[in-house]
Protein backbone atom coordinates (compact mmCIF):
# COMPACT_ATOMS: atom_id res chain seq x y z
CA UNK A 1 0.00 0.00 0.00
CA UNK A 2 0.91 3.53 -0.89
CA UNK A 3 0.94 6.32 2.25
CA UNK A 4 -2.69 7.15 1.28
CA UNK A 5 -3.34 3.70 1.69
CA UNK A 6 -1.53 2.94 4.54
CA UNK A 7 -2.64 6.03 6.84
CA UNK A 8 -6.27 6.02 5.86
CA UNK A 9 -6.55 2.40 6.88
CA UNK A 10 -5.10 3.53 10.03
CA UNK A 11 -7.28 6.54 10.84
CA UNK A 12 -10.60 4.23 9.57
CA UNK A 13 -9.63 1.39 12.24
CA UNK A 14 -8.64 3.62 15.44
CA UNK A 15 -12.09 5.82 14.64
CA UNK A 16 -14.16 2.62 15.50
CA UNK A 17 -13.68 2.58 19.47
CA UNK A 18 -10.68 4.68 20.21
CA UNK A 19 -10.91 8.17 18.62
CA UNK A 20 -13.11 10.35 17.87
CA UNK A 21 -12.34 12.67 15.18
CA UNK A 22 -8.57 13.48 13.99
CA UNK A 23 -7.06 15.95 11.54
CA UNK A 24 -3.72 14.62 9.76
CA UNK A 25 -1.06 16.03 7.61
CA UNK A 26 1.97 14.93 5.93
CA UNK A 27 4.31 17.36 4.28
CA UNK A 28 7.61 15.94 2.27
CA UNK A 29 9.87 18.03 0.39
CA UNK A 30 7.44 20.84 0.95
CA UNK A 31 4.54 19.49 -0.76
CA UNK A 32 1.59 18.33 0.76
CA UNK A 33 1.12 14.52 0.41
CA UNK A 34 -1.55 13.86 2.46
CA UNK A 35 -4.52 15.63 4.42
CA UNK A 36 -7.34 14.25 6.13
CA UNK A 37 -9.85 15.44 8.92
CA UNK A 38 -11.60 12.81 10.00
CA UNK A 39 -14.20 11.57 12.55
CA UNK A 40 -16.56 13.76 15.17
CA UNK A 41 -15.49 17.12 16.62
CA UNK A 42 -18.74 17.06 18.67
CA UNK A 43 -19.81 13.67 18.66
CA UNK A 44 -23.36 13.79 20.41
CA UNK A 45 -24.10 16.41 18.81
CA UNK A 46 -22.83 14.76 15.01
CA UNK A 47 -20.50 17.74 14.16
CA UNK A 48 -17.85 16.81 11.68
CA UNK A 49 -14.31 17.34 12.16
CA UNK A 50 -12.73 19.83 9.76
CA UNK A 51 -9.33 21.04 8.29
CA UNK A 52 -9.91 24.26 10.45
CA UNK A 53 -11.20 22.51 13.76
CA UNK A 54 -9.23 23.90 16.76
CA UNK A 55 -7.69 21.56 19.13
CA UNK A 56 -6.91 22.39 22.78
CA UNK A 57 -2.56 21.86 22.81
CA UNK A 58 -1.43 20.59 25.95
CA UNK A 59 2.69 19.67 25.70
CA UNK A 60 2.35 20.82 22.21
CA UNK A 61 2.34 24.73 23.73
CA UNK A 62 6.02 24.16 24.07
CA UNK A 63 7.97 24.25 21.06
CA UNK A 64 5.92 27.12 19.88
CA UNK A 65 7.43 28.87 22.96
CA UNK A 66 10.56 27.19 22.99
CA UNK A 67 10.89 28.15 19.13
CA UNK A 68 10.06 32.09 20.36
CA UNK A 69 12.82 31.91 22.51
CA UNK A 70 15.30 30.48 19.75
CA UNK A 71 14.27 33.20 17.76
CA UNK A 72 15.09 35.69 20.45
CA UNK A 73 18.40 34.03 20.41
CA UNK A 74 19.20 34.80 16.95
CA UNK A 75 18.43 38.66 17.44
CA UNK A 76 20.68 38.87 20.42
CA UNK A 77 17.85 38.98 23.18
CA UNK A 78 19.38 36.45 25.41
CA UNK A 79 21.12 33.25 25.37
CA UNK A 80 21.39 29.92 26.33
CA UNK A 81 23.56 30.54 28.84
CA UNK A 82 21.93 33.26 30.55
CA UNK A 83 20.96 32.84 33.89
CA UNK A 84 16.40 33.10 34.84
CA UNK A 85 16.78 35.21 37.81
CA UNK A 86 18.08 38.11 35.93
CA UNK A 87 15.03 38.33 34.68
CA UNK A 88 13.23 36.33 37.34
CA UNK A 89 14.54 38.20 39.93
CA UNK A 90 12.16 36.02 42.49
CA UNK A 91 12.82 32.67 40.69
CA UNK A 92 15.26 31.44 43.03
CA UNK A 93 14.27 28.00 44.28
CA UNK A 94 16.22 25.86 46.35
CA UNK A 95 18.04 22.56 45.42
CA UNK A 96 17.23 19.46 47.45
CA UNK A 97 21.06 20.23 49.50
CA UNK A 98 19.52 23.48 50.36
CA UNK A 99 21.22 25.87 47.66
CA UNK A 100 20.33 28.23 45.42
CA UNK A 101 21.70 26.99 42.14
CA UNK A 102 22.07 29.01 38.88
CA UNK A 103 19.16 27.85 36.59
CA UNK A 104 19.82 28.97 33.23
CA UNK A 105 17.52 29.16 29.77
CA UNK A 106 19.31 26.44 28.07
CA UNK A 107 18.20 24.33 31.89
CA UNK A 108 14.50 25.39 30.81
CA UNK A 109 14.51 24.34 26.86
CA UNK A 110 16.29 21.31 27.93
CA UNK A 111 14.25 19.96 30.87
CA UNK A 112 17.46 19.60 33.31
CA UNK A 113 16.35 22.23 35.01
CA UNK A 114 15.00 20.20 38.01
CA UNK A 115 11.79 21.69 37.54
CA UNK A 116 9.55 18.62 37.31
CA UNK A 117 5.85 17.98 37.56
CA UNK A 118 6.11 16.25 40.50
CA UNK A 119 7.40 18.80 42.39
CA UNK A 120 5.15 22.46 42.36
CA UNK A 121 3.53 23.22 45.21
CA UNK A 122 0.31 22.59 45.98
CA UNK A 123 -1.44 25.97 44.52
CA UNK A 124 0.96 26.13 41.39
CA UNK A 125 -1.41 26.13 38.48
CA UNK A 126 0.03 23.40 35.55
CA UNK A 127 -1.48 24.78 32.53
CA UNK A 128 -4.37 22.96 32.13
CA UNK A 129 -5.99 22.90 35.29
CA UNK A 130 -8.76 24.58 36.86
CA UNK A 131 -7.18 27.24 38.71
CA UNK A 132 -8.36 30.37 40.67
CA UNK A 133 -7.37 34.02 38.41
CA UNK A 134 -3.95 35.04 38.38
CA UNK A 135 -0.82 36.33 36.60
CA UNK A 136 1.90 34.27 34.81
CA UNK A 137 3.83 36.00 37.47
CA UNK A 138 1.79 34.89 40.50
CA UNK A 139 2.16 31.51 39.38
CA UNK A 140 5.69 31.51 38.92
CA UNK A 141 6.19 32.98 42.06
CA UNK A 142 4.51 29.95 43.31
CA UNK A 143 6.82 27.78 41.81
CA UNK A 144 9.81 29.50 42.89
CA UNK A 145 8.40 28.44 46.53
CA UNK A 146 9.00 24.75 45.63
CA UNK A 147 12.16 22.65 45.98
CA UNK A 148 13.94 21.38 42.54
CA UNK A 149 13.81 17.96 41.87
CA UNK A 150 17.81 17.83 41.58
CA UNK A 151 20.47 20.27 41.36
CA UNK A 152 20.20 21.80 37.60
CA UNK A 153 21.89 20.16 34.52
CA UNK A 154 22.77 16.92 36.69
CA UNK A 155 19.54 15.04 35.25
CA UNK A 156 16.81 15.12 32.54
CA UNK A 157 13.34 15.12 33.84
CA UNK A 158 9.77 16.47 32.27
CA UNK A 159 8.42 19.10 33.77
CA UNK A 160 7.35 23.02 34.13
CA UNK A 161 10.46 24.63 32.27
CA UNK A 162 8.84 25.72 29.64
CA UNK A 163 6.05 27.94 31.86
CA UNK A 164 9.18 29.65 33.51
CA UNK A 165 10.96 30.33 30.29
CA UNK A 166 7.26 31.87 29.19
CA UNK A 167 7.39 33.84 32.18
CA UNK A 168 11.31 35.07 30.82
CA UNK A 169 10.49 36.14 27.75
CA UNK A 170 7.24 38.03 28.71
CA UNK A 171 10.00 39.87 30.91
CA UNK A 172 12.09 40.63 28.26
CA UNK A 173 8.94 41.43 25.64
CA UNK A 174 7.42 43.74 28.19
CA UNK A 175 3.97 41.72 27.36
CA UNK A 176 1.99 39.06 28.30
CA UNK A 177 3.51 35.35 26.68
CA UNK A 178 0.56 35.64 23.83
CA UNK A 179 2.28 39.17 22.90
CA UNK A 180 6.01 38.10 22.88
CA UNK A 181 4.80 34.30 20.99
CA UNK A 182 2.49 36.56 18.42
CA UNK A 183 5.56 39.32 17.77
CA UNK A 184 8.16 36.42 16.94
CA UNK A 185 6.44 33.07 15.70
CA UNK A 186 3.03 33.01 15.12
CA UNK A 187 1.92 36.12 13.51
CA UNK A 188 5.23 36.00 11.09
CA UNK A 189 4.35 31.99 10.53
CA UNK A 190 0.94 33.43 10.05
CA UNK A 191 -0.40 30.74 12.54
CA UNK A 192 -3.93 32.66 12.50
CA UNK A 193 -5.26 30.34 14.54
CA UNK A 194 -3.19 29.69 17.15
CA UNK A 195 -3.42 31.56 20.70
CA UNK A 196 -3.61 31.40 24.59
CA UNK A 197 -7.69 31.40 24.27
CA UNK A 198 -10.11 30.31 21.88
CA UNK A 199 -13.41 32.92 21.43
CA UNK A 200 -14.70 30.59 18.36
CA UNK A 201 -16.19 28.19 20.40
CA UNK A 202 -17.66 26.68 17.28
CA UNK A 203 -14.52 25.44 15.81
CA UNK A 204 -13.19 24.02 18.80
CA UNK A 205 -13.14 20.47 18.98
CA UNK A 206 -14.74 18.52 22.13
CA UNK A 207 -12.28 16.84 24.25
CA UNK A 208 -12.81 13.02 25.29
CA UNK A 209 -10.72 10.70 27.09
CA UNK A 210 -9.70 7.31 26.79
CA UNK A 211 -12.64 4.42 27.71
CA UNK A 212 -13.08 0.73 28.12
CA UNK A 213 -14.94 0.39 25.18
CA UNK A 214 -14.78 4.05 23.89
CA UNK A 215 -14.00 7.73 24.41
CA UNK A 216 -16.27 9.21 27.14
CA UNK A 217 -16.98 13.34 26.80
CA UNK A 218 -14.97 14.51 29.68
CA UNK A 219 -16.56 16.86 31.85
CA UNK A 220 -14.85 20.21 33.89
CA UNK A 221 -12.99 19.21 35.67
CA UNK A 222 -12.11 15.71 35.06
CA UNK A 223 -10.18 13.59 36.44
CA UNK A 224 -7.77 11.58 34.41
CA UNK A 225 -5.20 9.09 35.16
CA UNK A 226 -1.89 9.89 33.43
CA UNK A 227 0.31 7.66 34.47
CA UNK A 228 -0.67 4.32 36.05
CA UNK A 229 -1.60 5.44 39.55
CA UNK A 230 -1.29 9.03 39.44
CA UNK A 231 -4.34 11.19 38.83
CA UNK A 232 -4.87 14.46 37.58
CA UNK A 233 -7.09 17.28 37.06
CA UNK A 234 -7.75 18.66 33.43
CA UNK A 235 -10.14 21.66 32.89
CA UNK A 236 -12.05 21.80 29.16
CA UNK A 237 -13.30 25.44 29.61
CA UNK A 238 -9.71 27.11 30.41
CA UNK A 239 -9.04 27.75 27.21
CA UNK A 240 -11.61 30.52 27.71
CA UNK A 241 -10.78 31.79 30.95
CA UNK A 242 -8.31 34.49 29.64
CA UNK A 243 -7.45 35.94 33.71
CA UNK A 244 -5.71 32.64 33.84
CA UNK A 245 -1.94 32.64 33.83
CA UNK A 246 -1.04 31.74 29.96
CA UNK A 247 1.04 28.99 30.50
CA UNK A 248 4.10 28.20 28.13
CA UNK A 249 4.25 24.73 29.11
CA UNK A 250 0.72 23.51 28.19
CA UNK A 251 -1.62 26.56 27.40
CA UNK A 252 -2.55 27.32 23.61
CA UNK A 253 -4.81 25.85 21.05
CA UNK A 254 -4.69 26.15 17.53
CA UNK A 255 -5.17 24.13 14.01
CA UNK A 256 -3.10 20.94 12.66
CA UNK A 257 -2.55 23.29 9.43
CA UNK A 258 -0.96 25.98 11.78
CA UNK A 259 1.40 23.89 13.65
CA UNK A 260 2.71 22.35 10.44
CA UNK A 261 3.49 25.87 9.42
CA UNK A 262 5.35 26.13 12.59
CA UNK A 263 7.47 22.48 11.40
CA UNK A 264 7.83 23.41 8.22
CA UNK A 265 9.53 27.13 8.89
CA UNK A 266 11.99 24.99 11.77
CA UNK A 267 13.13 22.43 8.61
CA UNK A 268 13.41 25.88 6.33
CA UNK A 269 15.11 29.21 7.14
CA UNK A 270 13.17 30.31 10.03
CA UNK A 271 15.96 29.90 12.31
CA UNK A 272 19.98 30.56 11.54
CA UNK A 273 21.50 27.37 10.92
CA UNK A 274 23.27 26.92 13.84
CA UNK A 275 20.08 27.25 15.94
CA UNK A 276 18.17 24.81 14.15
CA UNK A 277 20.84 22.59 14.24
CA UNK A 278 21.45 22.76 17.76
CA UNK A 279 17.43 22.65 18.54
CA UNK A 280 17.71 19.21 15.83
CA UNK A 281 20.47 17.58 17.79
CA UNK A 282 20.73 15.84 21.16
CA UNK A 283 21.47 18.96 24.21
CA UNK A 284 21.41 16.30 27.40
CA UNK A 285 24.62 14.46 26.48
CA UNK A 286 24.82 11.39 28.71
CA UNK A 287 22.05 12.06 30.82
CA UNK A 288 19.46 9.39 30.31
CA UNK A 289 15.43 9.55 29.56
CA UNK A 290 13.05 6.81 30.35
CA UNK A 291 12.64 6.29 26.79
CA UNK A 292 15.18 4.12 25.15
CA UNK A 293 17.16 5.13 22.56
CA UNK A 294 15.80 8.70 22.98
CA UNK A 295 17.39 12.45 24.11
CA UNK A 296 16.44 15.68 24.37
CA UNK A 297 17.12 18.43 21.71
CA UNK A 298 15.71 22.46 22.32
CA UNK A 299 12.30 21.60 21.12
CA UNK A 300 11.46 17.50 21.73
CA UNK A 301 12.50 14.06 21.57
CA UNK A 302 15.89 13.19 19.80
CA UNK A 303 16.36 9.49 18.34
CA UNK A 304 19.42 8.60 18.24
CA UNK A 305 18.90 5.01 18.62
CA UNK A 306 16.01 3.74 16.13
CA UNK A 307 16.33 0.05 16.98
CA UNK A 308 16.39 0.59 20.81
CA UNK A 309 13.19 3.40 20.42
CA UNK A 310 11.35 2.30 17.88
CA UNK A 311 11.54 5.12 15.74
CA UNK A 312 12.81 4.05 12.74
CA UNK A 313 14.90 6.80 11.97
CA UNK A 314 18.09 8.46 13.64
CA UNK A 315 17.78 12.15 13.74
CA UNK A 316 13.52 12.26 13.91
CA UNK A 317 12.15 15.00 16.62
CA UNK A 318 8.74 14.02 17.98
CA UNK A 319 6.39 15.41 20.95
CA UNK A 320 3.09 15.29 22.01
CA UNK A 321 -0.17 17.10 23.79
CA UNK A 322 -1.66 15.22 26.40
CA UNK A 323 -5.17 16.07 24.39
CA UNK A 324 -4.72 14.18 22.02
CA UNK A 325 -1.79 15.23 19.86
CA UNK A 326 1.34 14.23 18.78
CA UNK A 327 4.03 15.53 15.68
CA UNK A 328 7.54 14.37 13.91
CA UNK A 329 9.63 15.94 11.98
CA UNK A 330 12.55 14.11 9.76
CA UNK A 331 14.77 17.05 9.07
CA UNK A 332 16.94 14.48 6.91
CA UNK A 333 14.15 13.53 4.65
CA UNK A 334 12.47 16.21 4.61
CA UNK A 335 9.29 15.25 6.38
CA UNK A 336 6.49 16.91 8.74
CA UNK A 337 4.26 15.22 10.06
CA UNK A 338 1.30 16.48 12.17
CA UNK A 339 -1.40 14.49 14.08
CA UNK A 340 -3.75 16.39 16.33
CA UNK A 341 -6.97 13.92 17.80
CA UNK A 342 -9.63 15.33 20.51
CA UNK A 343 -9.31 12.16 22.14
CA UNK A 344 -6.99 12.03 25.43
CA UNK A 345 -4.14 10.31 25.55
CA UNK A 346 -4.46 7.80 22.45
CA UNK A 347 -3.61 10.84 20.03
CA UNK A 348 -0.97 11.38 22.17
CA UNK A 349 1.38 8.52 23.01
CA UNK A 350 -1.50 6.07 22.64
CA UNK A 351 -0.80 2.84 20.07
CA UNK A 352 -2.56 5.83 17.12
CA UNK A 353 0.24 7.79 17.43
CA UNK A 354 2.86 4.81 16.46
CA UNK A 355 0.31 3.67 13.92
CA UNK A 356 0.84 6.88 12.28
CA UNK A 357 4.51 7.16 12.64
CA UNK A 358 4.76 3.32 11.21
CA UNK A 359 2.36 4.16 7.91
CA UNK A 360 4.56 7.29 7.30
CA UNK A 361 8.06 5.63 8.40
CA UNK A 362 7.79 2.21 8.04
Amino acid sequence: MGLTEKLDATIDVALESRIVGCVVLVRQNGRLVYSRAAGLADREQHVAIEDDTIFRFASVTKPIVATTALRMMDLGLLSLDDKVATYLPYFTPKAPDGSTPDITIGHLLTHTSGITYDSPPPDVSRGADPCEPMPLTENMRRLARGTLAFAPGTAWQYGMSIDVLGAVLSAINKSDLEGVVAKYVTEPLHMDDTHFFVTDKTRLAVPYGDGPDRPFRMAEPQPIENDPGKVEVFSPKRIFQTDRPQSGGAGMAGTARDFMKLLEALRGGFLKPATRDAAFANQIGALTREDAGQKFGLIGAVITDAAASGWHIPGLLHWGGIWGNNWILDPAGETSVVCYTNTMREGCNGPFRDEVRDAVFA
